[in-house]
């Protein structure tokens, strides 16, 4: 990690662990661990925070959220969950799972039924919209 990041990404978070640091094609992105809680952070190419991504439960997500995803997936699994947490002062849109979306925070939801493997996006309020498929 170049050390403008590196203070950068201190002054962010303090000095907590960083398991992984790894330049992307579009972010660099610095893995932490913090509070027993593991984080990814999301840096532009100013340095610049876009956002962190935590794996979450499904009972973290809106109660709206759970009904809806056990009613219309009710043939799916449920998978990892990440919640996104967007910093609003930065408006560079973030991209996940190969997938540019508007900056808010949001959860999202990869669910499985047999060898198809979706992602499903889900605001604050609870409503859930389709994100991608996997492959």
């Amino acid at each position: 990690m170049n050390g403008r990041l590196k203070a950068v990404f201190n002054n962010d978070f303090g000095n907590p662990p960083i398991t992984q640091w790894e330049r992307t094609a579009n972010f660099d992105e610095v893995s932490f661990s913090k509070d027993g809680q593991a984080f990814t952070a999301f840096y532009d190419n100013s340095t610049k925070l876009i956002g962190t991504t935590a794996e979450k439960t499904f009972t973290n997500l809106p109660s709206k959220a759970q009904l809806a995803i056990n009613k219309r997936y009710r043939n799916y699994s449920v998978g990892e969950i990440l919640f996104f947490d967007d910093n609003e002062l930065n408006e560079t849109d973030m991209v996940l799972y190969n997938q540019p979306f508007d900056d808010a925070d949001n959860y999202f939801v990869e669910l499985k039924k047999g060898n198809k493997k979706i992602v499903v996006e889900v605001n604050m309020k609870g409503d859930v919209s389709y994100f991608t498929r996997l492959k």
